[in-house]
């Protein structure tokens, strides 16, 4: 089965490169969708020789629809970071429960296999423990065990993914594709995979900016 792999990307010249290569070894396709980088991702992108085109501009789930819509309906899509905190290499274990039939999406777990992005600083305490809430509440509202409902690292099937009908244009996209996927009786694994610290650059990861969305993105589908 056909595996498309969707680097999600903004101003990431530092690591774009190396993750391309990485995918590419583990993918039929690999797809980099740019957030309108300021920096030399773009170009790096293409050379490592992935297939380069721009979301709308409007934040990284724009980034996600226009990569679905780019990767097609056949096979399987596998969404990933280029800061290089997600390990390419697991893209055959995200991938595998699909093309088994067993599931119809994937997420990778940190809490299954760790994470280098956990520190004692109080942004991180913050962002932990509001993803581990989130994500319990999916548990509590579908039934689901969830553990990781907002890791980016993730598989679906293409000929699914388009009927989502995903709105989100920004960080809340990840835990609406989930409750979208349960609504629809989706089957939904997870497998452990290790976060790793970025290489370079900077996080775009809002910690407290942008609460609101995930806030307000939860009790659209929670209902």
């Amino acid at each position: 089965m056909k595996v498309t792999a969707v680097i999600l990307a903004k101003d990431e010249e530092a690591n774009i490169e190396r993750v391309v290569k990485s995918a590419a070894a583990h993918a039929n396709r690999v797809l980099a969708v740019d957030g309108h980088s300021t920096d030399s991702t773009r170009q790096k992108a293409a050379e490592a020789g992935a297939e380069v085109i721009l979301d709308n501009g409007l934040g990284k789930g724009d980034g996600y629809k226009v990569g679905i819509k780019a990767a097609g309906a056949e096979g399987v899509i596998v969404f990933l970071d280029a800061d290089g905190s997600h390990d390419p290499n697991d893209i055959p274990k995200l991938a595998a429960p699909i093309i088994n039939g067993a599931a119809d999406m994937v997420i990778a777990s940190r809490w299954k296999a760790g994470s280098d992005d956990v520190d004692a600083s109080f942004s991180s305490f913050v962002r932990n423990v509001g993803g581990n809430l989130l994500t319990m509440l999916i548990n509590l509202r579908f039934g689901s065990q969830i553990t990781d409902a907002l890791n980016g690292f993730r598989a679906v099937r293409a000929d699914l993914a388009s009927q989502l009908n995903l709105v989100a244009n920004d960080f809340d996209i990840e835990h609406e594709m989930i409750m979208k996927a349960l609504k629809k009786g989706w089957r939904i694994a997870e497998v452990p995979s290790h976060e790793y610290a970025r290489a370079g650059g900077k996080s775009k990861l809002p910690t407290y900016s942008k609460f609101y969305l995930f806030l307000w993105r939860f009790l659209v589908n929670f209902f």
